[in-house]
Formats: C-alpha cells, sequence, structure tokens
C-alpha cells in the first residue's frame, strides 16, 4: 500500500504473506531518546505487545541511543506493517510522556512541539513510516540479523556484539539464549 501523509514521504508497505520486513524508525531529530534503561524496557514492552496482537514474530532487533531496527515475520492473520509500527509506537510514546511529566524532566518540552496553531503535540519519534524493506531470501535474512545484531559495534558503542544490552543477539548466543529476552525473540535459524 503506498500512502503520502502531508509533506511526509511516500513509503510503500508491501505486505506479502510469508516475507519478513526489516524495519527502521528514529527518535523525533535523531535525539538519543533511547540511551535511558527504563525507556529501552518500555519499548520492549510495546514490542511485545505489538508482536502478540497484530500477530507478528520478532526475529530480531537491536535499540540504539537514537534509533531501533526490527526484523519481523508475519503469522497467519497479520495486520499491516503500518499498524503494527503504530501499535508499537503511539502505546510507547504515552507511556514515556507520562512518566517524563510525572519526573518532571525537561526533555518534555523540547519533545513537545506546536504542529499547527493552537495545538501542540508529543514528539518521541521522527515523523514519518521509517524504513521498511521486505526479506525474501534466507541468505538475506542471516545477513540481516547479522547487520542488526553488528550495528552497536560499526557505531563505535561497544567493542562486541555480546556487549550491548538491548540487541537480540543474546536469544542466538548458546550460552546466554537460555535467559528470557525483552522483548521476545523467536529464533529463526
Amino acid at each position: 500500500m503506498r500512502t503520502r501523509l502531508g509533506h511526509r514521504k511516500l513509503v510503500t508497505h508491501d505486505d506479502a504473506a510469508g516475507e519478513a520486513h526489516e524495519l527502521t524508525f528514529s527518535c523525533y531529530r535523531r535525539l538519543q531518546l533511547l540511551r535511558l534503561n527504563s525507556r529501552c524496557e518500555l519499548l520492549a514492552e510495546a514490542v511485545d505487545r505489538a508482536m502478540d496482537t497484530q500477530r507478528y514474530e520478532l526475529i530480531a532487533y537491536v535499540f540504539m541511543p537514537e534509533h531501533v531496527h526490527l526484523l519481523v515475520l508475519p503469522l497467519d492473520g497479520a495486520t499491516g506493517i503500518a499498524k503494527l509500527l503504530f501499535a508499537i509506537k503511539r502505546p510507547f510514546s504515552f507511556r514515556v510522556k507520562k512518566r517524563m511529566a510525572a519526573d518532571a524532566d525537561p526533555m518534555l518540552s523540547e519533545l513537545t512541539i506546536r504542529d499547527r496553531p493552537n495545538h501542540t503535540s508529543f514528539r518521541f519519534w521522527q515523523e514519518g513510516p521509517g524504513y521498511d524493506r521486505n526479506i525474501r531470501k534466507e541468505s538475506t535474512l542471516r545477513k540481516a540479523i547479522d547487520d542488526i545484531h553488528r550495528n552497536p559495534v560499526r557505531r563505535g558503542l561497544v567493542d562486541e556484539t555480546s556487549k550491548w544490552k538491548w540487541s537480540s543477539w543474546h536469544a542466538y548466543d548458546e550460552e546466554t539464549s537460555k535467559a528470557p529476552t525483552r522483548p521476545r525473540v523467536s529464533m529463526w535459524c
């Protein structure tokens, strides 16, 4: 489905059954809003709930300080990617805003924007649909999983994939795979 919303870019979500999707979405202005473990915990909960309610399996993920990578596979009866992203982003943003208000977090005012006269909106996520790519081949899927897991190393945030807490790498590692991961990962290979 092709959609154009105002000034947003045109994105095609190809919701073909049985094809994995590599999804990337960013924090507002690419601010490092996911540096706090408490926010990553809330995001993990939102991802878990969305996977269940929207009928997807999470194959791989990494939460970076300013963006998120998810690799998902639709199950029978899955909703579209747009609905999945909405089911993750909206409840998460609501909970973060509530927590920021309770903590009197000064960043709340920076994330509250005037989007039209006499109306403001809270923006945790960058506006728009992010990046979506269908994956049809097993070799491409394996490479995507590896690329997602190596993201923190490539960025210089850690020197080994095992040292990044918010990654599904731990679900794939033989030594640590017995421990439950958050969000839940359905290992693909």
